[in-house]
């Protein structure tokens, strides 16, 4: 009995007793871990280094993003069509404010459904005396659309967004020019024939109004417009970059088809119709050039002349 005792606690002392497992982490350590990357992302490679390092000297020469400059003031556009075009013709707004108890025509209708498709603008219903002292009196006709004030850029980050890109900068800038109307088709032509944005003073010249938009049918959105304080000392500071001036006269010593320099960086500054380029502008110009008109029209409206100049420069550089 007891020879049968020792076997049995013999039999007991060699089993094996629980085990706790590895959790998978020994099938996990056989699975591959995918391809090797290159050289320059594995940390601690020299090529990581070296490109960690160029991509710093790359940061440091690229100029930090602004938010951008001074903003415009805030605008009400009233009236059941002209709200319907400002939504239509893709009018930046903020809130479309509509009468109480409105007759709900047709023309309400449709401006309703636009300013509910963008997903974006306010509905705001208000009693009709609030509409009258928002609008200081005018005819609303029940319906008025907040445009929110526009912001401007910088003028010296047109021609930096310009290099940044490889390219060489394609600017307008307007001396004197009051007719937003005017401005949006000068924005439009800038976009049309690839330059990159559009200088105006600060005083005394047209802004980003609502009718600005309009006219240049959603380009505005995509080509930047830059506020001077000083266009004069704006475009020396583009001379320094190494952009040429060139402005638009009557009697300018060139025609615009003749000059080379419309090629490369370059500034296109056209005056107002009636006057012209202002004297201090004039004079810091590189070039002054003219549009011949065999029609003998005494002059063109900013949006044209613009027009013409950008289109001998885009044939340079195409």
């Amino acid at each position: 009995m007891a020879g049968n005792s020792q076997r049995r606690n013999r039999r007991t002392s060699n089993k094996k007793g629980m085990q706790v497992g590895s959790g998978g982490n020994r099938r996990r350590a056989l699975e591959g871990k995918g391809p090797t990357p290159p050289a320059s992302a594995r940390k601690g490679h020299v090529k990581n280094r070296l490109a960690n390092a160029k991509a710093k000297q790359a940061a440091a020469r690229r100029p930090a993003p602004r938010r951008g400059g001074a903003k415009g003031t805030s605008e009400m556009v009233v009236g059941r069509n002209p709200v319907f075009e400002a939504l239509r013709d893709g009018v930046p707004a903020t809130t479309l404010y509509v009468q109480q108890f409105i007759d709900n025509d047709e023309r309400v209708r449709e401006a309703l459904a636009l300013a509910a498709a963008r997903g974006n603008i306010h509905l705001m219903e208000a009693p009709r005396p609030e509409l009258d002292r928002m609008t200081h009196g005018l005819n609303h006709q029940g319906l008025v659309l907040q445009v929110p004030p526009y912001e401007y850029a910088f003028p010296e980050d047109l021609a930096a967004g310009a290099f940044d890109e490889g390219e060489d900068p394609l600017i307008v800038a307007l001396d004197g020019v009051t007719d937003p109307r005017n401005l949006g088709a000068v924005v439009r032509s800038v976009s049309a024939f690839g330059g990159h944005g559009v200088v105006v003073p600060e005083r005394r010249a047209a802004g980003m109004t609502a009718g600005a938009w309009k006219t240049s049918a959603g380009t505005a959105a995509r080509t930047p417009v830059a506020r001077a304080t000083n266009l004069t000392r704006a475009l020396e500071g583009y001379q320094k970059a190494g952009l040429t001036v060139v402005g638009l006269s009557a009697d300018g010593d060139h025609e615009v088809g003749d000059l080379e320099e419309l090629g490369g960086p370059v500034v296109i500054v056209v005056g107002s119709e009636g006057k012209g380029l202002s004297r201090l502008v004039g004079e810091t110009c590189d070039f002054l050039v003219r549009i011949p008109m065999p029609g003998g029209a005494e002059s063109l409206n900013a949006g044209v002349a613009a027009g013409v100049v950008l289109y001998e420069a885009a044939k340079r550089r195409a």
